[in-house]
């Protein structure tokens, strides 16, 4: 507990609550039987606007609840309790409060997976979104639980089972004979409720083939869970004292205390705001993969290099199903109410994390942070005001299980972006019927960039990792997802908590970068940003092309400030982020130490613990034992020498034109040697207050003109952006 959590030996399938100390009832199996089963009962309509958003994306869902199997089965073996940690473990991941299996009631043959998801705290009254959320909360977990239903779902028909999803609306099955019968909730009467949580809760389940280890009915006794034990946490589970700080704090206010970080006027990296360009979709160095610039190997691992297990191929083909309803039709009746951007901001900011966001901030859209032209090279002319920007944690407990590299990579990237992109477009659909514009901007269809928002929303600093922002109480692992609206909101400033000089000590992620990607030296102004400047064009090959995992986020994985910071998080590091937030004159002393503590006790090794996942990996449609397996801890030994590190640097004027759909292939030794044209921080800041003249490498290639026509004739499809289908 001082040093690492109390959750550190827990197994991440045991999910976030006790369940395995509950006493369970064996004689409920029989009760249940005996019970007549429940009609499926048609889902409420609701006159609430929020509700019907989150009505139309659990319909959404529903295309998904079924379909066809692969062709062969998954090497899952014989040990049906491994398979548990697979599927509940999956359960956990993408945040369910309860996960439990049992065996389908006569006459059905086969399992259930069983996922009850709590009901979100209403915002407070006062706060606009207390009106927005009361009638919408059974609607909201009914959407989260059709989202885990339907991936997990997805999961198992890839690994060659059969499986269906049912949710409210789309079951075929008993839900509550299903959670009594996989020990989740107890009767209360005519009631069902849970341990831990109440009867505020929605249900879903998987049906399958799939043979599972089953869980014991629970005991009604169960129901009186609680005491001293669940205050402190009993067994590494989430504690009581957790949750109640939880639900003390405001509900405009994530988990973390943000509030407590300095703020200042601007981003604490230098950005010359007139000088910084324009850049277009397709300089996107994955763009550039897709469209062959990197060559052939890269240009057919982009199809795949993410979704090439069965779990992140399934979230891959929800996420695909979102993007038509990133923008609509907005209401031209708008409400008055909605006049004070303060009390709009706080609002908005509880409905986000009413929804699941797990950090948000709302900044003005600088010009820079536009694309400028879409993939099929059509200008975007810049149409909204404000950004609210929204992290979404990746998952530490996760994380801590994996390499950065291996095969749950893709699937960390593909729950935050369906997440982040459930959350937006809901937020999107409700704002539009108020009568404001409003547009969901997600990995897979945004119309800016993300890290510039981050930055101004103050959410984060700029990093040594490079073109990636550090939290500072979840670091790097997260993922984002941006609303832009001209709904009028009160803005937040950028933060300081002293980044640059952590980053300016503490080389680790670079040490730690399988292709050497992550500058070791300082930092330099690229496109009129300062920054310490990646290869990216070395990152992407080694993240698209990678033989013994799915993408990558080892930067991710090993830096120090990837951490929990709650009641339940180890006193070491909830005092070090306490004095790193407000002590920042100890930062000389306490940095250098910070770094080499962090590499004494082991952070950035892989925890067997909480490795719940199959190694699997998809080819031609069927999940196999993949080759290899990424299983890196860390390189203590590793001689980091910036004189000896060659990296590649693509200007704004080394993009390829916005309109050209073949490949512009890369000039890798041009790049190099375009190092030479690097200012330095001090120097840039120098000419720029003397009134120099912008760097000619900040002008990003032009179009080539002759697709312009074409362009404004050829729908911008996600078929042909980041989310294309894989090619086999």
């Amino acid at each position: 507990m001082f040093i690492h959590p109390r959750s550190k030996d827990r197994p991440f399938h045991l999910g976030p609550f006790p369940l395995e100390t509950l006493p369970r009832d064996p004689g409920a199996i029989e009760r249940e039987a005996k019970r007549p089963p429940r009609a499926a009962a048609a889902a409420a309509s609701s006159s609430s606007l929020l509700a019907r958003a989150a009505d139309r994306y659990r319909g959404l869902y529903a295309g998904f609840a079924d379909g066809p199997v692969a062709a062969a089965k998954a090497p899952v073996g014989e040990d049906l309790r491994r398979r548990v940690r697979d599927l509940k473990g999956g359960a956990y991941f993408m945040d369910a409060s309860l996960a439990g299996i049992c065996a389908l009631p006569a006459p059905a043959h086969g399992f259930a997976l069983v996922v009850l998801v709590e009901h979100a705290r209403m915002p407070e009254q006062g706060n606009l979104a207390h009106d927005w959320t009361r009638s919408a909360v059974a609607a909201a977990a009914d959407m989260r639980a059709a989202e885990i239903a339907v991936s997990l779902a997805g999961h198992v028909r890839h690994m060659g089972f059969q499986a269906q999803a049912h949710f409210s609306g789309h079951a075929q099955v008993d839900l509550e004979k299903l959670a009594v019968l996989a020990g989740l909730a107890v009767r209360n009467g005519n009631v069902l409720a849970a341990p831990f949580i109440g009867t505020g809760f929605a249900l879903a389940a998987i049906t399958t083939d799939y043979a599972l280890a089953v869980d014991l009915p629970l005991h009604p006794d169960a129901l009186k869970a609680g005491g001293l034990r669940y205050w402190w946490g009993v067994n590494g589970a989430q504690s009581g004292r957790e949750r109640r700080r939880r639900a003390k704090r405001p509900s405009h206010l994530s988990h973390y205390p943000m509030e407590t970080v300095k703020r200042v006027a601007r981003p604490t990296t230098l950005i010359l705001d007139d000088e910084v360009p324009r850049v277009p979709k397709r300089a996107a160095f994955f763009q550039r993969a897709l469209h062959g610039d990197l060559g052939d190997k890269a240009k057919t691992e982009r199809t795949r290099f993410a979704f090439k297990t069965p779990f992140s191929y399934s979230l891959l083909q929800v996420i695909r199903a979102l993007v038509p309803y990133q923008d609509g039709e907005v209401s031209p009746r708008r409400d008055a109410a909605l006049s004070d951007p303060a009390a709009n901001a706080r609002a908005v900011k509880s409905l986000s994390y009413f929804l699941g966001a797990d950090l948000t901030g709302i900044c003005e859209i600088p010009r820079y942070a536009w694309f400028s032209h879409k993939e099929n090279g059509a200008e975007i002319p810049p149409y909204h005001r404000y950004a609210v920007v929204m992290l979404i944690d990746q998952g530490f407990d996760t994380m801590e299980g994996a390499s950065g590299d291996d095969w749950i990579s893709g699937a960390q990237s593909m729950r935050g972006y369906l997440r982040g992109a459930e959350i937006a477009g809901v937020m999107a659909e409700f704002l539009r019927g108020r009568g404001f514009p409003a547009r969901a901007q997600t990995n897979a269809d945004s119309d800016v960039l993300h890290i510039p928002l981050i930055l101004w929303a103050g959410l984060g600093e700029l990093s040594r990792i490079g073109e990636l922002v550090l939290n500072p109480f979840v670091g790097p692992r997260f993922k984002s997802v941006v609303l832009t609206t001209d709904l009028p909101l009160e803005v937040d400033q950028p933060i300081d908590f002293g980044l640059q000089a952590f980053c300016g000590h503490c080389r680790k992620c670079a040490r730690e970068c399988p292709c050497d990607a992550i500058p070791f030296g300082d930092k330099v102004m690229f496109n009129g940003y300062e920054m310490w400047k990646p290869d990216v064009e070395r990152c992407t090959r080694y993240r698209v092309t990678n033989p013994k995992g799915s993408a990558c986020g080892r930067c991710m994985k090993t830096c120090p400030i990837n951490k929990v910071v709650d009641a339940d998080g180890a006193w070491l590091t909830r005092a070090a982020s306490w004095v790193g937030v407000n002590v920042p004159w100890a930062k000389p002393f306490t940095v250098p130490f910070a770094a080499w503590f962090d590499d004494w006790i082991g952070n950035g090794r892989r925890n067997p613990a909480k490795k719940w996942w199959f190694d699997h990996e998809l080819v031609d449609g069927v999940a196999v034992e993949p080759r290899g397996t990424n299983q890196r801890d860390l390189d203590l030994e590793r001689k980091m020498d910036p004189a000896a590190q060659k990296m590649a640097y693509y200007h704004a004027s080394m993009m390829p034109p916005p309109d050209e759909q073949g490949p512009v292939p890369v000039d890798r030794k041009a790049a190099m040697a375009a190092g030479a044209l690097l200012e330095t921080p001090e120097a840039a800041r120098r000419r720029a207050a003397a009134g120099g003249t912008v760097p000619v490498h900040y002008v990003p290639t032009p179009p080539r003109g002759s697709a312009a026509s074409a362009a404004e004739a050829t729908p911008a499809a996600p078929a042909t952006g980041p989310y294309a289908p894989p090619s086999s």
